[in-house]
C-alpha cells in the first residue's frame, strides 16, 4: 500500500507520550521514505480544530492511560474532532508502570469509528505522572529501540498491504469500566474534586502552569486559583521550574502510597501487528 505521508496526533500532559509517539513515527517515515508531520492534541486551543486525513495519510495516533482508559475527558475530542476518511492508523497508549488495562482497546474503538483503518497498537512504559518511584527515566534506551523495531514492523507490514486491512487485534475490552483507583487501605480512592496546591513562597507568578495545563483549569492572571476542571496531569507540577505545585488531598496521596508500594517492578511494552 503506497503511503506518501506519516502524522503524528498525541495527547501528552508531562511530554512522554508526545515522546513516545513521535519516535515511532520519525522512524517509520525513515523506513517509508516519506514526510513526517506532528499534531499535538494538548492544548485546549489545539482541541478546537477539526483534523481530517486521507487515503495516503498513516496517522500514529497517542495517549496517555488514565485509570485504565483514556483521559474521560479528552475522550469526546478524539472521537468528534479526528476524521480518518480512510487513512491507516497506528495506535499508541502511554501508561505509568500500573497498567494499561483497556486503554489500548478503546482508543483503536476510536479510530476504528472516526474512519481510520488500525493497522498496529502498542502499549509503552513511562514515568508515572504522579510519582518518580514508578518507571523512572522511561522511555528509555531500551524503549526507544523498542519504538524503532516497532516502526519497522508496521512499516514492512504496510509494504506487503494489498488491500485494506482488518482491525487490529488488541486486548482489553473497549467498553469497560474506568479502574477505580485504591487507597493503602485498599478501599476505594476518592479524590476527583483535588486541585492542585501552590507554595506562594515559591511561586513568581510567571504563567507557566496556565499556559502547560491541557484543560485550561489554572487562572493565568492568578496561579494559585485553578477554577476549571483538573483532570490530574500533573503538567503543572512537572512544568514548574520553582517546584511551587503540588497535591495534598489525603485520598491522592494514599493512592500515590499504594502505587508506590505495590507496581515499583518494570512493565514490559506490548506490541500489536
Amino acid at each position: 500500500m503506497d503511503v506518501k505521508k506519516v502524522w503524528t496526533l498525541y495527547f501528552s500532559a508531562t511530554g512522554n507520550t508526545d515522546k513516545t509517539a513521535n519516535t515511532i513515527a520519525d522512524a517509520l517515515a525513515r523506513r517509508l521514505e516519506v514526510p513526517a508531520e506532528r499534531i499535538s492534541f494538548t492544548r485546549p486551543g489545539e482541541r478546537e480544530k477539526e483534523y481530517s486525513f486521507t487515503e495516503g495519510d498513516l496517522v500514529v495516533v497517542a495517549s496517555p492511560t488514565y485509570a485504565g482508559k483514556l483521559p474521560n475527558k479528552i475522550l469526546p475530542d478524539f472521537q468528534g474532532k479526528l476524521h480518518g476518511c480512510g487513512a491507516l492508523a497506528v495506535a499508541v497508549v502511554t501508561f505509568g508502570n500500573r497498567s494499561y488495562d483497556n486503554a489500548l482497546a478503546e482508543l483503536c474503538a476510536v479510530l476504528e469509528g472516526d474512519g481510520f483503518h488500525t493497522v498496529a497498537g502498542a502499549a509503552f512504559a513511562c514515568r508515572h505522572a504522579f510519582t518518580d518511584a514508578l518507571a523512572d527515566g522511561r522511555p528509555d534506551w531500551d524503549d526507544k529501540r523498542a519504538m524503532e523495531t516497532f516502526a519497522g514492523q508496521i512499516a514492512d507490514k504496510v509494504k506487503n498491504l494489498t488491500e485494506l486491512p482488518a482491525p487490529v487485534a488488541v486486548p482489553g475490552d473497549a467498553a469497560a469500566p474506568y479502574y477505580v483507583p485504591k487507597g493503602t487501605d485498599g478501599q476505594p480512592a476518592k479524590f476527583l474534586k483535588a486541585k492542585p496546591q501552590t507554595d506562594l513562597g515559591k511561586c513568581t507568578d510567571c504563567g507557566a502552569c496556565a499556559r502547560f495545563c491541557p484543560m485550561g483549569a489554572i487562572d493565568p492572571e492568578h496561579p494559585a486559583l485553578v477554577p476549571g476542571t483538573c483532570i490530574k496531569c500533573h503538567a503543572c507540577v512537572r512544568k514548574c521550574t520553582k517546584h511551587a505545585k503540588y497535591f495534598d488531598d489525603p485520598a491522592f496521596l494514599s493512592h500515590v502510597a499504594m502505587l508506590e508500594q505495590n507496581f515499583t517492578e518494570p512493565k514490559e511494552n506490548a506490541f500489536f501487528l
